[in-house]
């Protein structure tokens, strides 16, 4: 396994009750202990997390007619109602999450089933919509909004279908440069098939060690080498769609314009339309030589600036990364370099893949110095390089050291970023003021376009008591800040329940309509992921 890139074998199976394998949880480094209070103030040790046989779980409404149902359909080994399984499919990996799995008693689906093949997933919805059961699509179980919400709306049951036997590299055309993976590969598991062919599909996003490629399509994901390859979505050529009233396969030429492309209808759909179950997508031969370099800059908005001339210029780097100055001390302090953390100045890393990669350093290189930037060597972006999938797992060490610690993104025009920022900023320091909390704000800019750029958050907060009662109504205030101040809702994260009651806001009514329809159509009882993204919905009487 090439440990830098990510590529390889998938971890361990996930925590239970925080992020990824075990094995690699850490302690928190002595300069980050150090500075916290400086920070944050005195700090109050939350109580030791619950062990998952102390789960307390309601009774299962799946019934026995449930069960031999489904074991009809695909099988008795995919029918899984043990409570350990019920708990480890219960949501997500948001920090709101992981809370309420500190909780005795926790709200679970009421089976989880593992279909195997698209045939099969297809018989599990049409068993579902006539046994009237809600059906929440789960992958990789990294969704941070709530997507993984065991929400029934209106239904008896709920169970979660999980996509993980749907695994593999189904075909490779590497004269079109095109391969198609089975929704339940995961990242690591994709870049392994693939570079045993010569080839790289290159999205790497933070939670690549365990989120799937119908993931990263149901959530319109963006990895972080997205100034090289683009976001996930440029990616996609075409999909196979399991929902309950058929199926769809889609994407049959490059350039197609028979009508409006279908495919993009369920780039960001989060299973509310149906079920991914394989993915057609550009691919490209590994890369075999990587450039670093670091580059500092005397503040955040000069290295904005830097960034747009970078997006704007066009063929630059496959990474580039801006981390604003609290966001760098932070870093610093990580790696024990605790006097530089405490000096003023944001870092940006840049990472440079494939072809003609000394000629892009050297244009990028020139117009980062243009815009202030002193290059500082390779070693930092190469130290971020190594480490860059981690980061959650600093989030679990936080936790448990009484420190709340969450994310969010969003996006603008590269004209009104500042101006985002700041209002993101206000609202989470008010908020935080308001509940008698000290705060720190840490920002981030990871993808970037010729017209604006991604603003990606990430709050440290001395919570005294009721850490989810507290953030609820805060994070409902940056919502509002972001519409107000014309960022979009979300920039990879996705909708799901968390954004749900913002949507409408982004893309109107006649959006909301638009989508509900399309909803009604292929999904006419409601039985996928009630309540997500688009919210409640009465769904069609039943008549069978």
């Amino acid at each position: 396994m090439d440990h830098e890139s990510g590529r390889g074998a998938a971890d361990a199976p996930m925590r239970w009750n925080g992020w990824g394998d075990p094995t690699r949880a850490r302690e928190l480094p002595l300069a980050v202990r150090a500075l916290l209070p400086l920070l944050l103030g005195r700090l109050r040790r939350p109580a030791p997390a619950i062990e998952l046989d102390d789960v307390r779980v309601s009774e299962s409404a799946f019934t026995v007619d449930d069960r031999a149902s489904f074991a009809s359909a695909i099988g008795e080994e995919a029918v899984d109602s043990t409570i350990e399984s019920r708990i480890r499919h219960a949501g997500g990996r948001s920090t709101p999450d992981l809370l309420r799995r500190r909780r005795e008693r926790q709200v679970v689906p009421d089976a989880v089933i593992r279909p195997s093949t698209h045939d099969e997933v297809s018989a599990c919805l049409a068993v579902a919509a006539a046994r009237g059961v809600a059906v929440i699509p789960f992958g990789g179980g990294t969704s941070v909004v709530g997507a993984l919400d065991p929400e029934r709306g209106s239904h008896r049951a709920v169970i979660s279908l999980d996509l993980r036997r749907l695994s593999g590299l189904i075909d490779l055309d590497p004269v079109s440069g095109q391969a198609t993976l089975a929704a339940g590969t995961s990242g690591p598991e994709a870049e392994e098939l693939l570079a045993a062919q010569g080839f790289e599909l290159g999205h790497y996003p933070q939670s690549f060690r365990y989120a799937t490629i119908g993931g990263f399509a149901a959530a319109r994901s963006s990895g972080q080498n997205s100034a090289g390859y683009g976001r996930f979505d440029a990616l996609v050529t075409g999909m196979r769609v399991a929902t309950p009233t058929g199926e769809l396969d889609l994407g049959r030429a490059p350039g197609s314009a028979a009508g409006p492309d279908l495919t993009r209808l369920f780039l960001g759909s989060e299973g509310i339309f149906g079920v991914i179950t394989e993915v057609r997508v550009r691919v490209h031969p590994v890369p075999h030589d990587r450039l670093f370099e670091s580059w500092t800059f005397a503040d955040f908005t000069s290295g904005i600036e830097a960034l747009r001339a970078v997006a704007q210029s066009g063929d630059g780097p496959t990474v580039i990364r801006l981390s604003d100055e609290a966001e760098t001390a932070v870093s610093l302090a990580q790696v024990g370099r605790i006097g530089k953390a405490l000096a003023k100045g944001a870092a940006a890393v840049t990472v440079f893949e494939g072809e003609r990669i000394e000629e892009r350093r050297e244009r990028t290189a020139a117009l980062l110095a243009a815009a202030g930037g002193t290059s500082s060597g390779a070693g930092g972006a190469e130290e971020w390089m190594k480490g860059r999938f981690d980061g959650p797992y600093l989030r679990d060490s936080l936790l448990e050291a009484g420190v709340f610690c969450e994310t969010l993104e969003t996006a603008t025009t590269w004209s009104n970023l500042e101006r985002l920022r700041t209002a993101v900023d206000i609202a989470l320091r008010d908020g935080f003021a308001a509940a008698d909390a000290k705060c720190s704000v840490m920002c981030h800019v990871s993808h970037i376009y010729p017209t604006g750029a991604s603003l990606y958050f990430t709050v440290l907060a001395g919570i005294r008591s009721g850490p989810l009662a507290t953030w609820e109504p805060i994070k409902a205030r940056v919502n509002d800040a972001i519409i107000a101040s014309g960022g979009t809702i979300s920039h990879h994260h996705g909708v799901g329940r968390d954004h749900a009651p913002w949507l409408s806001q982004e893309v109107g009514a006649t959006g909301i309509r638009v989508l509900r329809a399309i909803k009604r159509e292929l999904d006419p009882h409601g039985i996928m992921n009630p309540g997500a993204v688009i919210g409640d919905e009465a769904p069609r009487e039943r008549t069978d």
